[in-house]
């Protein structure tokens, strides 16, 4: 079934003269087994939103709905372990998520938590850190003697280590070099369609939207701005001139080659797309 939104509010400090509103009635459907891109400025509430589906916050308004279980603003969820379980969240500082000894460790620390045997544990630890570009040299490190980048795939090795139903991501490629990003994008792309699993990326590269992602979520100053299919988000350029929004590389590319004379349609958004395009018009008018 989707994750359902309705009118979900957040207020931090509420009651206080610090109450911020960085939730204003969201009413969203996210659609199962799809990867969705969630995107917007800064303090657009994108990350609030996110924190929600594994109840590491709640709603002061409103409720959402995942995996069966309803969540409201008036009643105390129930069974939160087994929901952060089964939905994973990966923070945008993956520094928060790291704490024990050794890396081995850190990454076998979640499916023990939730059940997992020690010998069951590392070996999923294991799968999860080589799934991630990390070998058995790094098992035995310190997560803290690592780079930004390396941190980065240790955090999200410990969400893909506990198996979970809907994997949430945010700003999962930051620290890392263009390599080693469309790395990671594969991999939640492979989680995505070998294992029908939901995904959510909470990103500012459009690069990544265009090529990975099913379905974009625009966010704006908490609330649901626009939700629509990557495909057709990226044909409406005015909407993204009004988001002030960089499109990718082809599509900007196909409007430079329209400026100059070239009738490219806008559902040209793929790099071999553009290149039959161009030789078609060449050869016709050559």
């Amino acid at each position: 079934m989707p994750i359902t939104l309705e009118n979900l509010q957040h207020v931090y400090a509420a009651n206080t003269p610090f109450s911020y509103a960085a939730l204003n009635g969201v009413d969203l459907k996210i659609t199962e087994g799809k990867i969705t891109a969630i995107i917007g400025a800064t303090g657009s509430g994108k990350s609030t939103l996110v924190q929600h589906l594994n109840a590491l916050l709640l709603p002061t308004g409103g409720k959402l709905t995942i995996l069966d279980r309803t969540i409201t603003a008036e009643e105390k969820p129930q069974h939160l372990k087994s929901l952060r379980k089964q939905v994973g969240l990966v923070f945008q500082f993956p520094e928060y998520q790291l704490f024990e000894e050794t890396v081995l460790k850190d990454v076998a620390f979640g499916p023990k938590n939730f059940g997992a045997t020690e010998q069951e544990a590392n070996h999923r630890a294991q799968e999860a850190l080589k799934r991630v570009g990390l070998d058995a040299s790094y098992f035995e490190k310190s997560p803290l003697d690592l780079s930004g980048g390396q941190k980065r795939r240790v955090a999200i090795a410990g969400i893909l280590a506990m198996e979970p139903e809907v994997l949430v991501l945010d700003e999962p490629t930051a620290g890392l070099d263009p390599q080693g990003a469309q790395q990671m994008m594969a991999l939640f792309c492979r989680f995505n369609r070998e294992q029908k699993k939901t995904v959510l990326i909470v990103t500012h590269d459009m690069e990544h939207v265009l090529n990975y992602c099913d379905e974009v979520v625009v966010m704006k100053d908490g609330k649901l701005f626009t939700h629509q299919k990557v495909t057709d988000f990226f044909q409406e350029l005015s909407l993204l001139k009004e988001l002030n929004i960089l499109p990718p590389a082809v599509v900007r590319m196909r409007e430079m080659l329209n400026e100059k004379g070239f009738h490219i349609p806008s559902s040209t958004l793929t790099l071999s797309a553009l290149a039959k395009e161009i030789r078609n018009e060449v050869k016709h008018h050559g």
